[in-house]
């Protein structure tokens, strides 16, 4: 069968790079055309139609000012859809472009499935129509999701998440501590680490305050995660001269640090499952107004996964003009190893996992995909 896999984003190209590895283990017949990242091309063995980085605007103005290139994109992904013909096509979150595709799908008579359904229950739950028209069947990766679109009279799948097996079989093979520091040229000092997400935007916004904190304790050393996509040069700009920088080692790097300040995202989730205590740092404009406008626009009590997951505080989340130097250090000193947020936090994290469960959720979607489309 032909499948068609969108994902806009570095976490939906992980997460559909395995999708496309059992879809073509479970399916020998299996043509698999797509939009994302590397890690997608190398289980379908070819390049993306359009690469992630390509697609990677996220908020009004940021569309606004690269509309020209998000509709070239959208453009190509139709008349691709329309040539290649899948006999699915297959979501992965990054709703503001993937419902277009959808809507697009369904007027040929192509059946859509989510794998990784938008965060809808936090904002812009009207998407909700959109995706009861166009969506043959939606396949959750948060226990919650059920619940919520239960309430909206649609019945989805809970498939378990793909990060707690991801994060378990990278730890099966990872290099060890000494290993880590001699490739990257770093002492033996304990870390704390700065993941300030994968968009420039969240970079500009996060890293020189999660520099400014971590800088409060002078017994860490501060090493930053680069993420895919993004120039090496570009971190200068945000933080002081010669502070390390690791490229394409994230989870190495939250592994082995002490603690960790992360920007909201699957950041946290991995940070979570890695058992690495951290802080969530989320600036976008700082400004207090904007604090009290997402206060009255977002429908959930927390930003964070592993919070959203457990429905309890675990992470402290220092949002808008909360995320500041002072405030962030703060939280961090109550993490760090002695300190009693410590252990709080590893005790909250192992209930978090007990709510995950240990589906696979790769294999159970690539399954129940094949079995609706036979």
């Amino acid at each position: 069968m032909r499948y068609f896999v969108s994902a806009g984003e570095a976490s939906g190209d992980l997460h559909a790079a395995q999708l496309i590895k059992e879809l073509v283990n479970r399916d020998k017949d299996a043509q698999v055309a797509f939009l994302g990242g590397d890690l997608m091309a190398a289980e379908a063995g070819h390049q993306p139609e359009i690469h992630y980085r390509e697609m990677a605007f996220m908020g009004f103005s940021e569309v606004l000012r690269h509309l020209p290139k998000v509709l070239s994109n959208l453009k190509r992904a139709k008349e691709t859809i329309k040539k290649f013909r899948p006999d699915a096509l297959i979501l992965v979150d990054y709703p503001s472009f993937n419902l277009k595709l959808a809507s697009y799908a369904y007027s040929l008579g192509i059946p859509v499935f989510y794998y990784i359904s938008p965060k809808v229950w936090a904002w812009k739950e009207h998407r909700v129509k959109a995706i009861r028209k166009y969506v043959r069947q939606v396949y959750c990766i948060l226990p919650f999701e059920t619940d919520f679109y239960a309430r909206h009279y649609m019945k989805v799948e809970y498939v378990g998440n793909p990060s707690v097996e991801e994060v378990d079989e990278k730890l099966t093979h990872i290099m060890s501590r000494e290993e880590f520091l001699k490739k990257n040229n770093l002492p033996d000092r304990p870390i704390i680490a700065l993941v300030p997400g994968s968009r420039k935007s969240e970079i500009k916004n996060n890293l020189m305050i999660m520099e400014a904190a971590a800088q409060r304790f002078p017994d860490y050393q501060t090493v930053i995660a680069g993420a895919p996509g993004i120039d090496l040069p570009y971190y200068g700009y945000y933080v002081t001269p010669g502070t390390p920088i690791v490229s394409g080692m994230t989870f190495e790097l939250m592994r082995y640090a002490s603690a960790a300040l992360v920007t909201s995202g699957t950041a946290t989730l991995e940070c979570a499952l890695l058992n690495t205590p951290q802080v969530v740092c989320y600036r976008s404009n700082g400004s207090r107004l904007t604090y009290k406008i997402m206060e009255k626009i977002l429908k959930i009590k927390y930003v964070s996964l592993p919070n959203l997951i457990a429905d309890r505080l675990i992470i402290p989340e220092m949002l808008m003009h909360n995320c500041n130097p002072t405030a962030v250090g703060r939280e961090l000193h109550n993490i760090l190893p002695g300190s009693p947020g410590h252990d709080n936090q590893l005790d909250g994290y192992r209930f978090m996992r007990e709510v995950l469960g240990t589906s696979d959720a790769a294999d159970t979607t690539a399954r129940e995909i094949i079995s609706q489309l036979s």
